[in-house]
């Protein structure tokens, strides 16, 4: 299985919605705590090309926010990326 790693804060309703779809699917999550160190919230930024949390790799693949995530998932691809 791929590993998966979220940019995400602790008061994020949408990284929560990410977390727990990743988490039915028996999915570690890998997370980054962007609010406990500014850097990493700029690594994100100049990464990602995104200011907003989550954001969400799974391997090297950048699947991008919540939104992006569940989509993905409705189309059959996440299924299809994790198992990589």
């Amino acid at each position: 299985m791929a590993e998966v790693t979220m940019y995400c804060t602790a008061v994020c309703p949408y990284c929560n919605m990410a977390e727990r779809l990743l988490l039915n699917k028996n999915v570690t999550v890998n997370k980054i705590r962007v609010d406990l160190d500014p850097s990493l919230r700029e690594e994100m930024m100049a990464r990602t090309g995104r200011r907003t949390v989550p954001q969400v790799y799974v391997g090297q693949t950048h699947v991008g926010g919540f939104d992006d995530l569940s989509a993905l998932d409705k189309r059959g691809g996440l299924d299809v990326l994790l198992a990589d």
